[in-house]
């Protein structure tokens, strides 16, 4: 069993933790495409008429994840954890005000940074336009943090008080999505571009408000933020971009279609 005051075992530790953060992305990629076929075919239909072989080993790799990670909340019982900011609640007035805090912090990040934002490059425009509208590729800045990071936010301070310890690490992520402009504390990737243009696209469609207050609300209930939908989402879309680059797709489409099936 791992020590925290070991210095080797401190080193796995990081490393574990990368890998169920990994983990966890795919997983909601898995989730999102199996929400797809749920949505499109009955049961009855797939175990007439799936192949065969990819419908057991999809059904054997399923339950092996389950069984897998079932077994884990028994450990955290046993050594006293799974509490957490779990069981923090708040009234609707302090809902409101957390979401008027998170509306806040979007918008005034987004008029420091935008400034000092550059347009797309014609190579990043040419991999993104069989995803993106070109009016949201005209829009869009981009900004490369050298030697500082983005800034936590103020009310973070208050949040932790409260009992929320689980909040994005904004420091050690690899880029947030202000509006309409990208800031990465890390040098930007593709996968990341893409990733924050599936948010700008997001914040387009539902408006900032509605953005914020569907995410404050989500990450209310899940207590995570890779669970929050209009998180989860964007991550199954880069996984999908990942796959396949030159496989375009309507990524506004796709927003509109959790919009309309209310799964934001």
């Amino acid at each position: 069993m791992f020590s925290w005051e070991n210095p080797e075992d401190r080193i796995a530790i990081v490393q574990m933790n990368a890998e169920l953060r990994h983990a966890q992305l795919e997983l909601l990629s898995a989730e999102c495409a199996t929400r797809q076929l749920r949505l499109r075919y009955s049961t009855e239909d797939i175990a007439r008429f799936a192949e065969q072989e990819v419908l057991r080993k999809a059904i054997a790799t399923a339950g092996a994840l389950h069984q897998y990670y079932s077994s884990i909340p028994k450990q955290l019982s046993a050594e006293g954890g799974g509490s957490g900011s779990g069981a923090v609640k708040l009234d609707e007035e302090q809902i409101r005000r957390s979401i008027a805090d998170v509306s806040d912090y979007l918008r005034r990040q987004r008029e420091h940074y935008y400034p000092l934002g550059t347009p797309l490059s014609d190579r990043h425009r040419a991999m993104m336009q069989s995803f993106f509208s070109p009016g949201l590729l005209d829009r869009i800045r981009i900004v490369e943090l050298s030697g500082v990071r983005i800034p936590v936010p103020a009310f973070y301070s208050e949040a932790k008080i409260r009992g929320f310890d689980n909040l994005p690490d904004i420091r050690h992520m690899a880029s947030l999505t202000f509006l309409d402009v990208v800031v990465c504390n890390e040098k930007l990737t593709e996968r990341e571009l893409f990733h924050g243009l599936v948010h700008a696209v997001q914040f387009n469609v539902l408006g900032a408000d509605l953005y914020c207050d569907r995410y404050v609300r989500s990450f209310l209930r899940t207590q995570a933020h890779f669970t929050v939908p209009l998180e989860a989402h964007a991550f199954a879309l880069d996984s999908r971009f990942a796959q396949d680059p030159a496989q375009g797709f309507s990524v506004e489409g796709q927003v509109r279609l959790w919009m309309k099936e209310g799964r934001y």
